[in-house]
């Protein structure tokens, strides 16, 4: 199967693609394991467990962030100190007793690290640097770590922190002036501190005894109401996030102090491999990734990076490659039938009055909100940048702040991936390019034609382009427009679709994932070969995944949404007779967006002929329809509107006419949830690329966005399963043979390592007669090693009448089934090789 590299770009990556693998010698996972930690899993307890791990068959452990972190952290990427590994998870010493138990069961180590921000915490003195920012300001030593705009907020650092306005708390005995005990590093001792509640900050010397009033005016920071902080903060922040303070790594000095403890891990072989929080977010991923890469030896480092549509990734990246999010929607969306649309479509306007061509306007209405709401004084930064640059140059003067403020605002809105990818300095990629240039076709259409010249301005000024007076490129104020303008990008990428019109969206929300592209419904088999192909041969060495801790649902959830799409029309009549039956209980506040999102959101994470418990259930709902931000939203929660919708689920999941349609849905879906389940998850672990595997995601259980997908994992229990299949035990029910698919599958990558992650290993795939068999095998220096079988759209199959005399046609050999002993060879009945298991796994046994 040919392989499209006629693009400049994609020439270019071709050509370079021997830097997607890390320097000879260097450890090259071959699957890995993702492990949250936090006080419930701390470095002891992972190491209690590595028997479990090195049995179920992973190369690697891949821990989440191991640094210092704010107090109460829940998940390690609020840093406050890069030189200290968390106390809460055991301390260095606790790291490497991990380490030495990895070592010894034969596995190695990842670790997630942050580059892109650091913790505002509370109180603040828990981070010693921004402490030492709020008292010195300029002149603080860690002065050039944060990304601050001193010219703004009158020369003080905005700490949006206030429940009200500082002009009503000013004599309310609310603020005080008080001697505080804190640690900055050098143990505790006592400090004049200015304290509002629970946060405490510096005071600055010599203003210790002035009036309060006074005493606010003269600090480096500006206290204000948390109201303020989206309208003129001064500091870059994680997307929306004002608690996640960016940092500038792009300065040698900084990536220096905040990597020394990273690189030594790597340097000592406490750790094989990185992964990088976000790039996306930084001044410079490009060349952060080049320092990395120089500093760590070329170690493997991969990156958590959304690639959209059909972007690739930018050839100067110094990278194996991504963790996966790429990968994660294609093959979920193989195994969702596309005839399934048009049904989906009619129910969802039933309900929603949401079309299935209104999905783009959807997603522009919600970047637009965005923009003009928790992004306001990103855009305001841009807007005052690029009019700088103009009122500098003669020639430029009369394109007005209103007008580019404009342009800006439309570009963001129209611009349809995370980054253009422009370094300044430096030539940019044509594809980063032709994405600003569609960008700005689209904004056209959104602005008066009198804007049309400024707006040819500002595009040119974001790809670095000479524009005004001749030589004008190189300065310092449009070297930042062209940094600052890709990282707004990136955060109104993330909040519009992703935490936004994704939780508007209903059609089907299996497909409304990170990373995914809803509006493609349905991947067909040759659509997946050749993405496999093309992957291997590009990023041999990145990541597969189908759950993080990111995704908005797990893979089972996921799956058993996908299969509404193999029972549309049923579906659609399931829908309106639960629209019916809870409609003495439902109230008319509730929309039909959030109605429909709830009904799939029963049938995914139905489990143990039960629905999801309330306690799980309910948070996930005002997650979903505050992200949603249609009727209520995390700063303005309205909550009759939320009781109301909390009332219907709790009805819901007490109605036994309701619990009877669901139940009987989940009965009659079960074998086509089966295929999918096991289906997807061994097509993933023998792809191309290091396959992850989510923490409990080995057996079955239907998860939500985090935090519910954080729990902890009975451990217990899944040692107890894989004992009893490893003894020779069938499987009890579907969670044990999954167990059992993702257990062979990661012994047989780690048992045939050159087949699946070398410079030697291939992807081939197979001749079938039937387009509801996704087949391949995975070859080393051209031979095959193993075969993967797996069912799609079951559903559609077992209604016409099952494989009959399809067949596949395997490579020259022998070949045993990992799951069930059988052996086969040459041109055989799809029926016999999946006559246990809808899916199966073959080796090549030796002549």
């Amino acid at each position: 199967m040919a392989v499209d590299t006629t693009s400049t770009d994609a020439a270019a990556e071709e050509r370079t693609s021997h830097r997607r693998l890390p320097a000879p010698g260097k450890p090259v996972p071959l699957s890995t394991y993702r492990l949250q930690l936090g006080a419930d899993l701390t470095f002891d307890d992972v190491a209690a467990r590595v028997d479990y791990y090195a049995a179920l068959g992973v190369t690697h452990l891949y821990l989440s962030p191991v640094l210092q972190a704010a107090p109460g952290s829940t998940h390690g990427y609020d840093v406050v100190d890069h030189d200290r590994i968390s106390d809460v998870l055991g301390g260095r010493a606790g790291l490497e007793r991990l380490a030495d138990a990895a070592h010894a069961a034969g596995l190695g180590m990842v670790v997630d690290i942050v580059p892109n921000h650091m913790a505002v915490p509370t109180p603040v003195w828990h981070n010693r640097a921004l402490w030492s920012l709020l008292a010195q300001g300029p002149d603080s030593p860690y002065a050039t770590w944060f990304d601050v705009d001193w010219s703004g907020g009158d020369g003080a650092l905005l700490m949006p922190v206030l429940g009200s306005r500082i002009g009503d708390l000013i004599g309310s005995g609310d603020l005080t002036v008080d001697e505080v005990e804190i640690d900055t590093g050098d143990g505790p001792e006592l400090r004049t501190a200015l304290r509002y509640f629970e946060h405490v900050f510096p005071v600055r010397a010599g203003t210790e005894s002035l009036p309060l009033a006074e005493l606010l005016e003269r600090q480096h920071y500006r206290l204000a109401h948390w109201r303020v902080g989206d309208e003129e903060l001064n500091y870059r922040r994680f997307f929306d996030v004002g608690t996640l303070a960016a940092i500038r790594v792009e300065d040698p000095e900084v990536f220096d102090a905040t990597h020394a403890l990273i690189l030594d891990l790597l340097a000592t072989g406490i750790v094989d491999g990185l992964r990088i929080d976000h790039p996306d977010g930084l001044a410079d991923p490009a060349g952060y990734l080049e320092r990395l890469a120089e500093a760590s030896g070329n170690a493997w480092v991969v990156v958590e990076k959304i690639l959209a549509g059909e972007e690739t990734l930018s050839p100067d990246w110094e990278t194996a490659g991504t963790t996966g999010y790429e990968g994660l929607w294609r093959l979920q969306s193989t195994f969702v039938d596309p005839g399934g649309a048009t049904s989906l479509a009619i129910i969802l306007e039933e309900l929603t009055g949401d079309s299935v061509g209104d999905l783009p306007a959807l997603v522009e209405e919600a970047k637009r909100e965005i923009v003009a709401g928790p992004l306001y004084a990103e855009l305001d930064r841009l807007t005052d940048l690029a009019a700088e640059v103009c009122r500098a140059d003669i020639r430029l003067r009369d394109h007005t702040w209103r007008a580019i403020n404009e342009c800006l605002r439309e570009l963001l809105i129209a611009f349809d991936r995370y980054r253009a990818y422009a370094r300044p300095g430096l030539e940019t990629h044509a594809t980063a390019v032709q994405a600003m240039h569609q960008a700005a076709a689209r904004a056209r259409l959104r602005l008066d034609e009198t804007r049309w010249a400024t707006l040819d301005l500002v595009v040119d000024l974001l790809l670095g382009r000479e524009a005004g007076s001749a030589g004008r490129t190189r300065e310092a104020r449009r070297d930042e427009l062209v940094v600052r303008f890709q990282q707004v990008c990136g955060a109104v990428m993330a909040k519009g679709v992703e935490d936004t019109a994704f939780y508007r969206w209903t059609h089907l929300t299996s497909l409304c994932e990170v990373g995914g592209e809803p509006a493609h419904f349905g991947f067909s088999p040759d659509e997946l070969h050749a993405f496999a192909l093309r992957f291997g041969q590009l990023t041999p060495a990145a990541m597969t995944t189908t759950s993080t801790h990111d995704t908005k649902r797990g893979e089972d959830t996921r799956a058993r949404i996908g299969v509404l799409s193999e029972h549309a029309e049923e579906w659609a009549q399931t829908v309106r007779e639960l629209h019916r039956l809870s409609a003495g209980y439902r109230s008319k506040r509730v929309d039909g967006r959030t109605e429909n999102l709830l009904w799939q959101t029963l049938v995914g994470t139905w489990a143990h002929e039960a629905p999801i418990a309330l306690e799980r259930l309910e948070p996930y709902l005002l997650k979903a329809t505050r992200e949603a931000k249609t009727h209520t939203t995390w700063t303005a929660p309205d909550e009759r509107y939320e009781s109301a919708v909390l009332s219907l689920a709790r009805e819901a999941v007490a109605d036994p006419a309701v619990l009877n349609v669901l139940a009987d849905w989940n009965n009659r879906t079960a074998a086509d949830v089966r295929a999918a389940t096991l289906g997807t998850k061994l097509v993933q672990l023998t792809l191309p690329g290091v396959a992850d595997v989510y923490q409990g995601s080995e057996i079955v259980g239907p998860t939500l966005v985090d935090p519910d997908n954080r729990r902890p994992v009975d451990i217990d229990a899944l040692r107890a399963a894989l004992e009893h299949l490893d003894g020779g035990g069938n499987p009890h029910d579907l969670g044990e043979e999954k167990l059992l698919v993702t257990s062979r599958a990661l012994r047989v990558r780690r048992d045939h390592a050159d087949a699946f992650v070398s410079e030697h290993a291939g992807y081939l795939p197979l001749p079938t007669s039937s387009g509801h068999l996704f087949a391949f095998a995975r070859t080393a220096d051209g031979v095959p090693r193993t075969v993967t079988l797996a069912t799609r759209l079951h559903h559609r199959l077992h209604h016409q009448g099952g494989w009959g005399g399809h067949r596949v046609v395997l490579p020259e050999g022998t070949w045993r089934c990992t799951l069930t002993g059988a052996v086969f060879s040459g041109e055989t009945p799809i029926a016999s090789l999946l006559e246990r298991y809808p899916v199966a796994l073959l080796v090549r046994e030796e002549d």
